[in-house]
């Protein structure tokens, strides 16, 4: 089997390549051959072979062809501009999160047109396609009508997902991450930033910032959660999804009040006191618009497992991520 990693280089990506690589199989088969791509040649994890990272911007001429013409058995497609950042930069949100992923598609179906090709297609799309007002929790048959830029062009992936697995040019399957928290090393561009750095932060000594209000409720699951969405996505038998390609994933629905709680049950009172109140009216704007919790039945039926309180995600972020973590 060979599996190609597209977005390597972030978190997740990283994450996903260390368990697959490791492991050494997916769905009972051997892994032989994996290719990791991002825009700059993403690490190799360390006891991991045959490895080959490429440098490739999926939404620049030829590149989404090359990557089609290795032929690999499952894509992940992690690929994408964050989501603050896609609000500031409209232009790049669109080439790389809606572009990209066309041109990717698009490469795999004229790959396959020359000779048979169906790859298992795994998209990391994003609870951001939806958009207030909508219920709480939101259930799994709820319309998408998202509020930002990135939550728009993950809606269109998704739709252009299904469609071409529709047709038969890949076997795909979406996954709408929660808000993964709690995120390792430096904060990133999105929105949602904070939602970590409230809690990494302070474990850290380190003082945060909170530019929302503590009632701001959201779903959030661990990077360990991806990573295993993710696997289990790439193994699903999706004769079970239909036509309706993509899932909501499970999480926990928690307020930014239930985090510092936490945060003072996992190392004190005086941690919490790290968190200093700055309103960010942009960042108000764009998390308001954003889901709070949800109904992800389907996803739960399939056999798909999150953390279920704040002090689960605490727990995994100090076992695995947090400095002098064990692994």
């Amino acid at each position: 089997m060979h599996i190609l990693i597209i977005g390597a280089g972030g978190m997740i990506g990283r994450k996903l390549a260390a368990t697959v690589g490791r492991s050494g199989s997916l769905g009972g088969d051997t892994i032989t051959r994996m290719t990791l791509v991002d825009i700059a040649p993403p690490p190799i994890p360390a006891g991991v072979w045959p490895v080959e990272a490429l440098a490739a911007d999926i939404s620049e001429s030829g590149a989404a062809e090359a990557l089609a013409a290795r032929r690999a058995d499952v894509i992940f497609h992690l690929a994408a501009i964050v989501s603050g950042e896609a609000e500031r930069n409209f232009d790049l949100g669109y080439k790389v999160n809606l572009d990209g992923t066309r041109l990717l598609l698009e490469a795999i179906r004229r790959e396959g047109s020359r000779q048979a090709y169906v790859p298992r297609f795994v998209f990391s799309s994003s609870i951001a396609v939806y958009g207030s007002p909508f219920p709480d929790p939101i259930p799994d048959d709820y319309v998408l009508a998202p509020l930002t830029s990135y939550g728009v062009q993950k809606a269109i992936s998704e739709l252009l997902l299904a469609d071409y697995s529709r047709r038969g040019f890949i076997d795909g399957v979406g996954i709408r991450l929660p808000t993964i928290v709690i995120r390792p090393g430096a904060p990133n561009a999105a929105a949602s930033g904070f939602f970590s750095g409230i809690l990494r932060e302070p474990l850290a000594g380190q003082r945060a910032v909170l530019p929302v209000e503590e009632t701001v409720k959201h779903w959030l699951a661990s990077p360990r959660s991806a990573i295993k969405f993710l696997i289990h996505a790439a193994t699903l038998d999706t004769a079970a999804l239909g036509v309706r390609r993509t899932l909501t994933m499970p999480g926990v629905a928690a307020t930014v009040a239930d985090q510092i709680a936490a945060l003072r049950r996992a190392a004190g009172p005086e941690a919490a006191e790290l968190i200093d109140r700055r309103r960010d009216e942009v960042i108000e704007g764009i998390v308001a618009g954003w889901p709070k919790s949800f109904t992800p039945e389907r996803a739960t039926q399939l056999g798909f497992v999150a953390e279920t309180t704040v002090d689960e995600l605490i727990e995994v972020y100090l076992a695995e991520d947090a400095p002098g973590a064990s692994k």
